[in-house]
């Protein structure tokens, strides 16, 4: 057996293992080793404050008001011109975010600890949907909400789930697939199962009726609330992955908003980046793809693990809805992601393709042969600064990514 066949095996089998579980809800501060006064953590491989796309500015901005680094959204520009702020990707704190990805010092992260490997993964609060931070929105009722999340429901968020020792997350995904998501743009049934689960401990640890109904209010009316514990899943699931030497296993895919950047077990933590690629799909009322940024976000972290892109025809109210067409050519998405992957995921099914489980473990090499790149199911930001959301719909990892990864590899194990 070849180097590269058993390495691959050990990380298909890292990945079948994992038992992620969502454990607790905390101020990053507390969750994330390093994070710092004025250190802002983002979406994608690393990018300057100069390359910065648009939303990603607004986040800075706005984050940097929400902490109380800046009396406003200029002043917060000044700052970030003058370099006041320490960026890094989420990625290189075991953390991950949506669309522009802010995490900083006082936000309220969640928590999945993958019981297998004994590693921990972290991922802000779904901010719901409209105007939010994760697409570069920054006015006050933005901002508010935010402070929302942090004073009220984050804690309860946190003490229902040590009231019930944790949610298992693969069981939960598993029931989701067979009620319609796929865990990027479709998350209504995970959703609805989270607060079924949540609800009680929820009621259980709550002595104000008023926060409790606010509470549970937000989690019931947020379809998307799920992708953000999905994100935190795949995060624990892929990090022991990573470091196995002569693997050709993809163990990150993420996005900046400029460049598209992957990471790959055996060549370590480097990142193999291009530009990144525009998304197709769906528009809001009063807005066109003029408006748009190119795709953005480390939700890619999903289709790493066999969902969102890779999961399609599980979810074929999704196909429509990013502008993937019809049913049929959802399940030939499935079925085309299945070439460039090593296994399939026998605890992941989807009923209509006959319970055929999830590609599992995007392969370098096989991108590179094949010339098949990853679909990727995502949102789209608008390109300015403060307006949010315009639109959902598909895009592909760019192929000179994988290429790169490819030649490195090679070059590691001295075959180049």
């Amino acid at each position: 057996m070849d180097i590269i066949t058993q390495a691959n095996e050990e990380a298909i089998r890292r990945m079948l293992t994992g038992d992620p579980v969502l454990v607790d809800v905390v101020p990053a501060t507390e969750a994330i080793d390093g994070l710092k006064d004025r250190m802002i953590l983002h979406a994608g491989p690393p990018v300057a404050w100069k390359n910065m796309c648009g939303p990603m500015r607004g986040a800075v901005t706005g984050i940097a008001v929400f902490e109380g680094w800046a009396e406003n959204l200029a002043d917060a520009e000044e700052q970030a011109d003058a370099g006041a702020f320490e960026f890094h990707p989420n990625h290189h704190f075991d953390a991950v975010g949506p669309m522009t990805g802010m995490t900083t010092m006082s936000q309220p992260v969640m928590v999945v600890e993958n019981r297998a490997f004994g590693n921990r993964a972290f991922c802000t609060i779904n901010e719901g949907l409209g105007k939010v931070m994760r697409f570069g929105g920054n006015d006050l009722e933005v901002l508010d909400r935010l402070r929302w999340l942090r004073g009220s429901f984050g804690p309860a968020f946190g003490r229902a789930l040590r009231h019930i020792d944790g949610l298992p997350l693969k069981d939960l995904i598993a029931r989701g697939l067979t009620m319609g998501d796929e865990m990027h743009q479709r998350n209504i049934g995970c959703s609805s199962l989270t607060l079924r689960a949540l609800a009680p401990a929820f009621a259980a640890t709550s002595d104000e009726n008023d926060a409790l109904s606010r509470a549970l209010a937000f989690l019931g009316g947020n379809d998307q609330f799920f992708l953000n514990i999905a994100m935190a899943m795949g995060k624990s699931v892929m990090d022991p992955v990573r470091d196995i030497e002569g693997s050709s296993v993809v163990t990150a895919m993420s996005r900046n908003g400029t460049e598209f950047g992957i990471r790959v077990s055996g060549t370590g933590d480097q990142w193999f980046t291009a530009p990144v690629e525009m998304p197709e799909g769906l528009y809001f009322p009063g807005f066109t793809s003029d408006d748009a940024n190119p795709d953005m976000g480390d939700s890619t972290i999903v289709e790493t693990v066999g969902l969102g892109g890779f999961a399609m025809a599980a979810a074929p109210a999704v196909a429509g809805f990013v502008g993937a067409g019809t049913a049929t050519e959802a399940a030939a998405t499935t079925h085309a992601m299945a070439e460039i992957v090593h296994s399939e995921n026998p605890e992941w099914t989807i009923p209509s393709l006959n319970y055929l489980g999830v590609p599992t473990g995007i392969d370098v090499r096989y991108v590179v042969e094949t010339g098949l790149a990853p679909t990727i199911n995502t949102g789209i930001a608008h390109k300015d600064p403060g307006v949010g959301q315009v639109g959902a719909g598909v895009v592909r990892a760019p192929l000179a990514c994988f290429e790169q990864a490819v030649w490195a590899l090679a070059d590691r194990l001295g075959i180049a």
